[in-house]
């Protein structure tokens, strides 16, 4: 059976999906409607599945006629905390949610590739997992399906992400760093209060807190080695209501990313070295939360490979696409670091179309036409690392 016939068939099934979801965002781990969703079209499809990952996230199993290898595919589910601005017919009917990020887009196209693998069951080696995963955006789903036997008995994987920055009808699948390792910290920084006119009868975290920015900015220009990819960001600070008074407390938070374990060691170890130095010479007491999210995603270099000649043979000759590594974080590491894997970057950004505008953006749009191109690559995956 040809894929490209039996993937046609489903184009407007494929749309059609993806409008649902994009009109009934949902945040991370809250992705009930989702979820109820997904299981009710794996039931009508006769796919069988069973809960893993949090409360939301779903299993499915497919089964080949012939013997073969397991492999898994994934998607995410959750949408972020934006107040969506496209002005498309089908927007977000929730207030405050967006599916800004393409996630929309993921659940609509595993979807779609359950229909075809299932039409295309008797010609199909081995067994396929479909892992509709919640909470991607806060590093909390992937961890969970893994946990709860996701990967168990796997000897691939492979997922999608449709990408603004890279043009419709193109693929990025290089080997090696693709995402970054996501950390976050919390800094606690108590002094003590007085008048603002007196301020050596305090301890002030105004100042604790600016010291603190101020020696962040170093970690990466004179610790990390400039070969290496590093980033130390201060998104949040908080200290002080009013003019004249020294408050009584601070509280500052960021994030860290790079593509190196290493790297990421040093990091932490760089920030936790600078609070408890500050704190001492500043006087003041200092409680620092660091909360580790993701690891980088790193693409096997076989998998990869594989991926990338299945793009030629479903897309076109012409499809691949050179695109950099990006500082974002993505908990496709979780499955990877289990199994040979890789994320592919599915491009969905044209102009004619409106979709000009990057991930996370209220006005973030898609080339809908791309995603049948996101469906026949994993079909094609599945199909090639059992040598089909």
């Amino acid at each position: 059976m040809e894929l490209k016939e039996v993937a046609a068939k489903y184009e407007a099934y494929l749309i059609e999906q993806r409008r649902w979801f994009h009109q009934h965002p949902e945040y991370s781990e809250l992705e009930f409607e989702s979820c109820k969703h997904i299981r009710a079209e794996l039931d009508k499809l006769g796919v069988e599945w069973r809960p893993c990952g949090l409360e939301t996230g779903t299993l499915a199993t497919i089964q080949g006629a012939k013997p073969g290898k397991t492999f898994l595919l994934r998607a995410d589910m959750d949408a972020l905390k934006v107040q969506e601005e496209t002005g498309l017919e089908y927007a977000s009917q929730n207030e405050g949610l967006m599916h800004a990020c393409g996630h929309d887009c993921h659940m609509a196209m595993l979807l779609t590739t359950a229909h075809v693998l299932m039409d295309m069951r008797e010609d199909l080696c081995g067994t396929v997992r479909l892992a509709f995963q919640p909470s991607e955006e806060i590093g909390t789903g992937g961890k969970s399906m893994v946990a709860q036997g996701a990967m168990d008995g796997v000897d691939g994987c492979f997922a999608v992400h449709v990408w603004a920055d890279v043009p419709s009808g193109k693929v990025s699948i290089e080997a090696g760093p693709r995402m970054a390792a996501c950390d976050m910290f919390k800094i606690y920084v108590t002094g003590k209060s007085c008048h603002g006119a007196q301020p050596h009868q305090g301890v002030d975290p105004v100042v604790v807190c600016s010291q603190l920015v101020n020696a962040f900015q170093t970690i990466v220009s004179r610790e990390i080695d400039p070969n290496q990819s590093a980033v130390v960001t201060v998104g949040e600070i908080n200290a002080g209501n009013s003019w004249n008074v020294v408050p009584e407390s601070g509280f500052l938070q960021g994030t860290t990313r790079c593509f190196d374990a290493g790297v990421r060691k040093q990091l932490e170890d760089a920030v936790k070295r600078m609070v408890k130095s500050v704190g001492e010479t500043y006087r003041a007491e200092i409680k620092l939360d660091w909360i580790p999210i993701v690891a980088p995603v790193v693409n096997d270099e076989g998998m990869s490979a594989l991926a990338a000649e299945s793009a030629k043979k479903v897309i076109g000759p012409d499809a691949l696409y050179h695109f950099d590594k990006t500082n974002g974080g993505e908990d496709t590491s979780c499955f990877i670091e289990k199994a040979p894997g890789a994320l592919a970057f599915l491009g969905v950004g044209c102009e004619a179309c409106g979709a000009v505008w990057p991930q996370h953006n209220s006005k973030f749009q898609v080339d809908e036409s791309a995603l049948i191109n996101g469906v026949k690559l994993c079909v094609q995956v599945v199909m090639d690392f059992n040598g089909q």
